[in-house]
């Protein structure tokens, strides 16, 4: 899913020049990816890469909150440099960049009330509604459901209304990023919420580089190899996972 849709708002990038390494991200990405809301986020895996590769290519790096519609177009134009948590799949134009290693696997599961019966597959959510986010796109199967009525879909403006939604059964389940829910539950563990058993996609997570990138893309690739091969990334998402419990999360007003 991702990537191929429009939301507004977000900072826009300025044009950038070749001395520091600019790295988009979208309003929707968050922990334990990335800190959402930040002018320079600190927390997350995105941050710990960034730093490494500053030292790594003695280069400043800025992250830089894009508008999703926008993340492609400004790649193309040097406005940034790379954008990660994404593969090809997600890319209108997957073509027109230069992909890196995978970097870690993922998989988009659903949360469901702990008082419903279990959410085993596409059948067992005909007839229910799904929150979702704005745009996103997901399996096959499951937006052709979507097409012909069979699931209702409900897109929610972020994951922590679609979770206080979902706990009070205004929803029926959520779809998302296995790790983005996981450290939702560790911030609300107060919410009557379980995962279903279904996971509805598996895919790996690359980064994305544009044809400006003032590293040489080989250079780059074998850095995020070698730190994904000493189990850093992993690492790195694992503490952001147990770090949640620190960062407990307030209750979205839409779902009260």
């Amino acid at each position: 899913m991702r990537i191929l849709y429009a939301l507004l708002g977000g900072l826009l990038a300025a044009p950038c020049t070749a001395q520091t390494l600019i790295w988009g991200y979208g309003p929707a990405d968050t922990l334990p990816y990335v800190e959402p809301g930040r002018v320079q986020p600190q927390r997350g895996l995105a941050p710990r890469l960034g730093e490494e590769l500053s030292k790594r290519f003695d280069l400043p790096v800025q992250f830089i909150e894009t508008p999703n519609n926008r993340l492609e177009s400004y790649l193309q134009e040097g406005r940034l440099h790379l954008i990660c948590n994404t593969t090809p799949q997600w890319m209108s134009e997957s073509q027109r960049y230069h992909w890196s290693p995978p970097l870690y696997e993922e998989e988009d599961v659903l949360l469901q009330h702990r008082d419903r019966p279990p959410l085993s597959d596409l059948a067992s959510l005909h007839g229910r509604v799904l929150g979702t986010s704005l745009g996103y796109v997901y399996s096959q199967p499951l937006m052709a459901a979507f097409a012909n009525g069979a699931i209702k879909r409900q897109d929610v403006r972020d994951l922590d209304t679609s979770l206080h939604m979902l706990d009070k059964q205004r929803l029926d389940a959520v779809i998302d990023m296995r790790r983005n829910l996981a450290y939702k539950l560790n911030q609300y563990p107060q919410l009557q919420l379980r995962f279903s058993p279904w996971v509805v996609e598996r895919y790996q997570i690359h980064c994305a580089y544009g044809p400006h990138l003032p590293i040489a893309a080989q250079r780059l690739d074998a850095v995020l190899l070698e730190l994904r091969d000493r189990g850093l990334i992993s690492q790195w998402l694992d503490e952001a996972l147990r770090n949640a419990a620190d960062q407990p999360g307030q209750q979205a007003a839409d779902a009260r």
